[in-house]
């Protein structure tokens, strides 16, 4: 009997069999160490390598999971790995009653890999008591967010990065740049974080990234999403005391940090403003849902080495403080979403405010600007050998500079259906008419744009828009959906339905089939009927003639004035211009 026992014990010895409930490891630690430490961070892991990693996480302890959750543009899934320290059932509704989430992301770039090893050893570590782990945090990472890029491996793109041997590639698998796709999400991989994000509902965010720009001496840099945008109290506790306490723990780890230094070809000494993550960009859509959010920007010339091992301190201490302000967070994060309300002022667009600034001990290096022996140019050159230490103006200051009020709600009409399928995707609460129903509205005809004159990440984008609002009766159809602003997801409502501000939709472009104008005329049709029109309209003909007197290329252009007066007549069409979203007062 003896004998048998054995035998059956035997094979457990030699195939890692466990108990996931004692959360006893019984893997070879080799076979947990991660690519990273295996090629003495020179190398990064593989896709493949980074699933198989977790998987075997998962597999060998309880507070670990991982599961499959949407698609990519890649083909593959998107998957999210949790670090659940509670006796909870990985519940997110239930979790954060008592904890709170931190969601990081990892691979958005691929070839900015720091973050997916780090992340990996940070998870391990956790597990297997190397570190203190969180009690009150659960922890959700995306292990490589960009799989398509991730796929498409290579040792040259990243050009003026030092390591690692190989990495992936920026573009996706349909070369979108996913830094830019949150709110308009072209990408099947936008569209899957945004499934992540509203699921988890993560208190604070991290994105890991590798920086390009300045030279100096710091291997790690932070880019907390903007305090003012994110406004009221929960702004000034990220810019007064969250910031300050990560600066203030990486310092006595005898890790140096600095504000990312948004600076490109120039020396960083003349000064620099913090950069404005608008929500196309990951904090800045974060931030919409006032989820403390922040990226890490490592320095791209620093060792591989040395920029995975400061990304893991980072983060580590990003735990540690969101552990020991976990009920401040939380009273900030609620009192906040009180804090916009139909009738109040929002603020669309930003500029820097010019009259504060913060001042930097910056530790850099002594740059000039030399004559090139390859083009002849001035080009930059620093020179490590002097490194130093000065004062530096960091312009990390904005105020608003356009403001609408805030409607009650919108009206949006069924056809739009890419809009509605977004919003409700990010969980808008969206209330069909049950009958045809006439409304007074407030609608916007779109006066002025601008639009990009070289492709940017799949569009040529507006800017500039300006808008002219009026007051109109309109007839809704059963099957239309009125949108309440009192909800939620209030802010990101406004900052993609509102035309004017930097990332609407509009400004993507969802809205161009209103720019075209649809019927026109023959001019030697309407030629007739303008002169009609003015006979019978004297007003209009005093208008005509004095455009005609101050505006010589409207007087020499015959066409021009003929359009000019068909937009004034009856005949011209109502959608041209018309923005097709509602407000309802």
């Amino acid at each position: 009997m003896k004998k048998l026992i054995f035998l059956l014990i035997l094979p457990c010895l030699f195939s890692g069999c466990y108990d996931k409930s004692t959360k006893s490891q019984t893997k070879e630690i080799g076979d947990l160490l991660t690519v990273f430490e295996k090629s003495n961070g020179t190398e990064t892991a593989t896709y493949q390598e980074t699933i198989q990693f977790y998987t075997d996480l998962a597999d060998s302890y309880k507070e670990i999971s991982i599961r499959e959750m949407g698609k990519t543009d890649s083909g593959e899934p998107l998957h999210i790995v949790i670090y659940n320290p509670t006796e909870i059932h990985n519940d997110f509704d239930l979790l954060r009653k008592n904890h709170r989430i931190l969601l990081i992301n990892n691979g958005i770039h691929p070839g900015e890999s720091d973050g997916i090893d780090a992340t990996m050893m940070l998870y391990r570590d956790m597990a297997q008591d190397k570190i203190e782990a969180p009690i009150q945090t659960v922890l959700v990472t995306i292990p490589i967010y960009n799989i398509g890029g991730s796929l498409n491996r290579n040792s040259g793109t990243r050009t003026n990065q030092n390591g690692p041997k190989e990495y992936g590639f920026r573009g996706n698998a349909r070369n979108y740049d996913l830094n830019r796709d949150f709110i308009k999400c072209d990408t099947e991989n936008a569209k899957a974080f945004a499934e992540i994000f509203h699921t988890v509902k993560p208190d604070v965010f991290i994105d890991n990234h590798v920086s390009n720009g300045a030279d100096y001496q710091y291997t790690l840099t932070h880019l907390f999403t903007q305090h003012n945008k994110l406004g009221g109290n929960l702004g000034a506790y990220l810019h007064l005391e969250m910031m300050p306490k990560l600066e203030q723990k990486l310092a006595e780890k005898k890790w140096d940090i600095t504000p990312y230094v948004n600076v490109f070809n120039r020396t960083p000494e003349s000064g620099f403003s913090q950069f404005f993550d608008s929500p196309r960009y990951s904090t800045g859509y974060t931030t919409l849902f006032n989820t403390l959010g922040m990226m890490v920007e490592t320095h791209m010339l620093k060792p591989y080495k040395q920029r995975v091992e400061g990304t893991y301190e980072l983060m580590k201490s990003m735990i540690e403080i969101t552990e020991a302000d976990a009920d401040k967070i939380s009273e900030l994060r609620s009192a906040q979403q009180l804090k916009w309300k139909p009738g109040n002022d929002y603020p669309i667009s930003w500029v820097v405010d010019t009259t504060k600034s913060t001042s930097l001990q910056f530790k850099g290096y002594e740059g000039q600007m030399l004559k090139s022996d390859l083009t002849g140019a001035q080009r930059l050159k620093y020179d490590r050998s002097q490194p130093f230490t000065k004062p530096v103006e960091y312009q990390n200051f904005f105020i608003p500079s356009g403001n609408i009020t805030i409607p009650k709600a919108y009206i949006i009409p069924q056809g739009w259906h890419n809009v509605i399928d977004l919003l409700k995707l990010n969980k808008v609460e969206l209330i069909p008419f049950k009958k045809d129903t006439t409304l007074t509205v407030e609608s916007y005809r779109i006066e002025d744009y601008k639009t990009r004159t070289s492709p940017y990440e799949g569009h040529y984008s507006h800017y500039n828009t300006k808008v002219k609002a009026s007051k109109q009766n309109i007839t809704f159809r059963q099957g239309d959906f009125l949108v309440k602003t009192d909800q939620n997801a209030i802010r990101y409502i406004i900052e993609t339905l509102e035309p004017a501000a930097p990332d609407s939709f509009f400004n993507w472009n969802f809205f161009d089939t209103i720019l075209q104008q649809k019927e026109g005329f023959s001019p030697y049709v309407w030629e007739d009927r303008a002169k009609q029109l003015l006979r019978e309209n004297p007003k209009l003909q005093i208008e005509y003639n004095i455009k005609i007197s101050y505006d010589e290329e409207f007087a020499n252009n015959w066409y021009a004035q003929l359009d000019w007066l068909h937009k004034k007549s009856k005949h011209y069409e109502k959608a041209h211009l018309q923005y097709p979203i509602y407000r309802l007062k």
